[in-house]
């Protein structure tokens, strides 16, 4: 096993024909005795038997070989594959799905700590065939008659995968638990090393390039014509110079005429010159613009893939948990050829599997429940994936009980979320809304498949950080849908551009509501806020350029550009200097050094060069919503009053415990403090750099950038080095307070200083009382 390309080869053999076996014992439950599927199967066992037995691993080979033998006696009818039957078989599948993932040097004690789990499979599987125990040889036999195919650089074809996959509360006692799906041990990098492209994408990207190759030779003259307008400019230019020279001393007429026609027609050679080369290369520039477009296509395609693979686990798991759970359902996966961005596709397998685990828990009911309603006995789960407008929509639908309004409605009253009388006038789909909370549930019953039904702030948060919306409909007796909608591609994204503070932002279509200019006498002042109406709500407004900490605009404009943000509890207008126009930009990540900026999500660079950068939308909101709390932005744009508008002093708290920034905050805004907070070094050295504090306050250990770190990146900027800078830990050591000081912290105090009045004590000493 020292070579590792035969062990990459083994590798994709199993992952290839391994899918092939479950998906085919999976479609042998609907349709037994299917001669297509045995022969799938039988293959796809054979094709495991010889890749194992190129790399040397004889029990695989064993098991295989049973396996392949099953489903030959299957195929001359020799006996039927029950449920109990697949039940076996799967586990073997199973079996060398651990494999596939396995470090290499891992594989054979693996094996060898399997011994008896695999003597006890290929047992069961014998006795399909009426056979005793395995012979001991059977690892050095060749059962089949069809040779043993040599492995090649790519895995063998295989049957496409079966749409539909039924389960069926079966007499057969089910197994104890539901298989968990494959482990990933490899790590994120292992496996961002190899991305799979189809030899056709890399045949459409070469040809491409070989274009672009050909047109980029095609700029070589324009380097030399540019050098003969240079020189043409020159010779005019000295020209000109000798006609002001020889008309200053006075020469005759006919020599300043002659000089004239000279300039003239070097003038107009240039002129031709510049104007034949323009056409050119305005052609070449439309030639380059289309091959660039085809290009950028081609290598988002080579960035997509079907949307089977992530769905690939759900058939088994369907089947299984609906078996345990005594429930007759079939999953329906449709639009299996939709192209998913690789990076959505990885990041939603975990929320589309969560959705589908609560429909089956908590969704669909017991069959005589069904029965008992009129409705079939079997219930129906749909996944359908499909791009529309520009956009993918993914659609889990199920045929069950649906989501009780009533029920969700007292949780949210119970919950303290809404009044009774605010709840009751609440609709369907504002109170569906409530679902995607932290630690919302209307479920009573914990199980160890979807808990609670808890868990859909985990989608919804994953589906918004993938630039997306989540959506739920359902109607009471017929059924629940989650419709996910997504931009088919991370890489580039439709935004609406601005001016901020004089500097290019951009706005993520998908994450703002809507945009609009209006004039300040149309605004409305409401509690003491600036704001204005919008389909009957008050919005309050406020500035970009404060929320973003840049400076503010010198002269006030009688016209401002507003853009409605919000997330599902509150919208808000954020004033922006100017609309630039809606385009499509290439997204770059920020340099991974800088940690999480504040408001910041990605950046692009416009066509004239300039950096553009892309407004985290949620991040936003949530800035808008802490610093409207503590009081840091203006509170209308029609107050002047500038002494009320400051002067509270500014504290910043650093930790990493949550328990510890709230205590912190509630004592410093108890003594009249203003308070913000960061998780740790890394987000508080970006808030410092940012913001306009007073006094930090910072624990030492905390991830990314400890509270030293974090001291001395303040001590060794010009502009703030001179902010007092107070450590709190629980490290009470004469050492640790040594090095708190030494790095430059103005004050270590302990956090045993929480319980009298130590902390306030120093805050007052550095910077004052809460008012200047």
């Amino acid at each position: 096993m020292s070579d590792f390309s035969l062990i990459d080869l083994f590798r994709a053999e199993v992952e290839s024909h391994g899918a092939a076996l479950s998906d085919g014992l999976l479609a042998l439950e609907s349709k037994p005795g299917d001669p297509a599927t045995l022969e799938t199967l039988m293959r796809s066992a054979h094709s495991i038997k010889g890749a194992a037995r190129i790399v040397g691993l004889d029990t695989v080979v064993t098991l295989a070989h049973a396996m392949e033998d099953a489903f030959v006696a299957a195929q001359e009818g020799k006996f039927t594959l029950t449920a109990a039957h697949v039940d076996v078989l799967l586990r073997a599948v199973d079996f060398f799905a651990k494999l596939k993932v396995l470090p290499e040097e891992e594989i054979n004690p693996w094996l060898t700590a399997q011994e008896g789990e695999l003597q006890s499979l290929q047992g069961e599987i014998r006795q399909f065939l009426g056979e005793e125990a395995p012979p001991a040889a059977v690892a050095e036999s060749t059962a089949a008659s069809v040779p043993i195919p040599a492995p090649e650089a790519e895995p063998a074809p295989v049957a496409p995968v079966v749409p539909v996959a039924t389960t069926t509360a079966a007499p057969t006692p089910a197994p104890a638990t539901a298989p968990a799906p494959a482990e990933k041990t490899e790590s994120a990098e292992d496996r961002n090393k190899a991305v799979r492209v189809t030899a056709e994408t890399l045949d459409q990207l070469l040809s491409i390039a070989a274009e672009t190759l050909v047109e980029t030779s095609h700029l070589e003259p324009y380097v030399g014509n540019l050098e003969t307008i240079r020189k043409a400019q020159i010779r005019l230019a000295g020209l000109l110079s000798e006609m002001h020279t020889s008309m200053a001393t006075g020469i005759p007429p006919e020599e300043a005429e002659a000089l004239w026609h000279e300039a003239h027609r070097r003038l107009n050679d240039t002129i031709r010159l510049i104007a034949q080369r323009t056409i050119e290369l305005e052609a070449y520039t439309q030639r380059a613009t289309s091959l660039t477009e085809r290009l950028y296509r081609q290598v988002i395609v080579s960035r997509m893939r079907p949307f089977r693979e992530g769905t690939i686990a759900f058939p088994r798991m369907v089947r299984d948990l609906a078996r345990r759970l005594g429930k007759n359902v079939k999953l329906e996966i449709l639009g299996q050829d939709t192209l998913v961005d690789r990076d959505s596709l990885e990041k939603l397998e975990a929320p589309l599997g969560h959705i589908v685990r609560n429909a089956l828990d908590h969704g669909i009911e017991l069959p005589a429940e069904r029965e008992q309603a009129g409705k079939p006995v079997e219930a129906v789960l749909r996944l359908e994936a499909r791009h529309h407008a520009g956009r993918l929509n993914i659609s889990i639908s199920d045929t069950g009980r649906g989501i009780d309004v009533n029920r969700l409605r007292t949780k949210a009253t119970e919950k303290g979320l809404v009044t009774e009388e605010m709840a009751r006038g609440l609709s369907d789909a504002e109170l569906f809304e409530f679902l995607f909370l932290p630690g919302f549930s209307t479920s009573e019953r914990i199980t160890d498949i979807s808990g609670r039904g808890v868990g859909l702030d985990v989608v919804h948060a994953t589906v918004q950080e993938l630039g997306g919306t989540v959506s739920i409909q359902s109607q009471p007796g017929v059924g629940t849908t989650f419709l996910l909608q997504l931009p088919v591609t991370r890489s580039v994204i439709r935004a609406l551009l601005a001016t901020i503070g004089g500097e290019p932002y951009a706005f993520p279509l998908a994450r703002i509501e809507r945009m609009f200019k209006t004039t300040l006498a149309e605004l409305e002042m409401e509690n003491d806020r600036v704001g204005f109406r919008l389909d009957g709500a008050f919005i309050p407004l406020v500035s970009a350029t404060e929320v973003l900490g840049l400076p503010p605009e010198d002269s006030p404009r009688q016209e401002i550009g507003i853009v409605v943000v919000g997330n599902r509890e509150r919208r808000y207008g954020v004033e922006v200097d100017a609309f630039i126009g809606e385009r499509r930009v290439v997204v770059r990540p920020l340099d991974p050094r800088l940690g999480k900026v504040p408001d910041i999500s990605a950046a692009s660079v416009l066509e004239d060069g300039r950096a553009l950068l892309i407004l985290d939308v949620d991040d936003l909101v949530c800035s808008i919503e802490a610093q409207m709390s503590g009081g840091s932005l203006s509170r209308t744009r029609r107050q002047s009053d500038a002494v009320e508008q400051k002067k509270t002093k500014h504290v910043l708290v650093v930790d990493d415990s949550v328990t510890v920034r709230e205590l912190e905050r509630k004592l410093l805004e108890a003594a009249g403090y203003q308070v913000d907070s960061a998780v740790d070094g890394m987000e508080g050295w970006n808030s410092v750099r940012l913001g306009d504090y007073d006094l930090v306050i910072s624990d030492i250990d905390m991830p990314r950038m400890n509270g030293i770190e974090l001291v001395r990146h303040i001590r060794q900027d010009a502009r703030l080095k001179a902010l007092p800078v107070v450590i709190v830990s629980y490290k009470d050591r004469e050492e640790d307070r040594l090095r708190g000081l030494d790095a430059g912290a103005n004050y270590y105090l302990t956090k045993s200083s929480f319980h009298d009045a130590s902390l306030i004590h120093a805050v007052v000493d550095l910077i004052g009382e809460s008012h200047a």
